[in-house]
This record gives C-alpha cells, structure tokens and sequence, in this order.
C-alpha cells in the first residue's frame, strides 16, 4: 500500500474521530497528546495532530494527503484547492448569529459589530442580506464580547447552546450546520489514486 498521511483537527473532531480510524485499523499507535506526528496501527498511514485552522493549509501544499476538519475551518479557508469527498458526519454544530436578550438586531440600517473568529464568512453571509457590519476577530471566549460592549453580535459555532444561555445571549440566526468532512489534496489523488479511494472508499461505507 502506498504511504499516506492524514492531517486530524485536535479537539472534539479528534475525539469523535478515533472511534472511525479504530475502525479502519489507522488509529494513533502513539501518545497523542504529547507527540504532533504519531504513526498509526497501519505502518503505512501516518497521522498528523494540528489545530483545526490549520487542517486545510497542511492539505493544500501537501505535508499531508488528506484530512479531517469541520465544514466551518473549510469554509473560512476557502476549500477550492482542495477535493471535499466525503461528510463524515460527526461533530454536529451549527454556525449561528447570536446577541444579548436585549441587544440590538440587524435591521440593515445601523451598522453592528460583530465579533467572531470567522471573518470572511460573517462579511460573506450579511453581505448577501445586504447589510453592512463592522468585524471584530477574536480567538475565543466569544460570548464575552457583547457583554463588555465591545461588540453587538457574535458569530460562532453552538452545540447546545448552554454557553450562550450562561452568559445572557440567544441565538438569533443559524448560518449554517457543520459537520466535519474529509478533504484530500488534489495531486495526491493523481499520484495515490489507488491509495486514497481505497480508503475513502472504506470510510463511505462506515459512514453509511
């Protein structure tokens, strides 16, 4: 078998991913939370640990043949230099707008901040409402943002909406659902066809 590499996003995606690579007999045969590149029960498949933002990049310019990462990162990113084969279906999210109970709304006359750590999807989706927003990127603890007036609305991905609900915010708007997907890069589908729809061709139907 030809020796591919798979990029795997470090969180929940890797959590809800392992049961699927046990599977496929190509799960981590080493310690992953300490090692960034760790070899799998399959000698001829090797894993790399990376932060979810990160999947797409290490795809594209082939460090690694294929990888596992949220529909959101692939959306951010832009994903035309990349094939999107297969959903896998695991960590469910959704891409929402949310706001203070009592916050402002859009109303396609003020101008909102919006807070979030998806810039080009957030000016995307209200562009096409016509509306004009002001982005703030942060990296994390979204739901602070409304709530010290640095910011009217967030975006960001809700699971059950707990978070939210914690801090005083609804959600007013879903974007998109997420779920995570496998990406493959495109020239090592020529030169490890044989390879990678084998694989793929495994994942589908564990999948379905």
């Amino acid at each position: 078998m030809t020796a591919l590499t798979i990029a795997l996003s470090k969180g929940r995606i890797l959590e809800e991913s392992l049961p699927l690579l046990a599977k496929l007999g190509v799960d981590p045969a080493g310690d992953i939370d300490r090692l960034l590149r760790v070899p799998s029960r399959d000698k001829q498949v090797s894993l790399l640990i990376v932060r979810p933002a990160d999947v797409p990049t290490y795809v594209e310019h082939g460090a690694a043949d294929l990888g596992i990462v949220g529909k959101d990162v692939l959306m951010e990113h832009g994903g035309s230099a990349l094939y999107e084969p297969l959903d896998l279906g695991i960590a469910r999210c959704r891409l929402s707008v949310a706001a203070k109970k009592d916050g402002p709304r859009p109303d396609g006359v003020q101008r909102l901040r919006i807070a979030t750590k998806y810039p080009a999807i957030t000016r995307r989706h209200f562009a096409a409402k016509g509306e004009q927003v002001e982005i703030i990127k942060l990296y994390g603890s979204m739901e602070l943002a409304p709530l010290v007036g640095l910011a009217d609305l967030i975006v960001d991905l809700v699971a059950t909406g707990g978070t939210l609900k914690a801090n005083g915010l609804v959600e007013i708007e879903t974007i998109c659902q997420v779920t995570s997907r496998m990406v493959v890069n495109k020239a090592a589908m020529k030169m490890k066809h044989a390879a990678i729809q084998s694989l793929l061709a495994r994942i589908a139907a564990l999948v379905q």
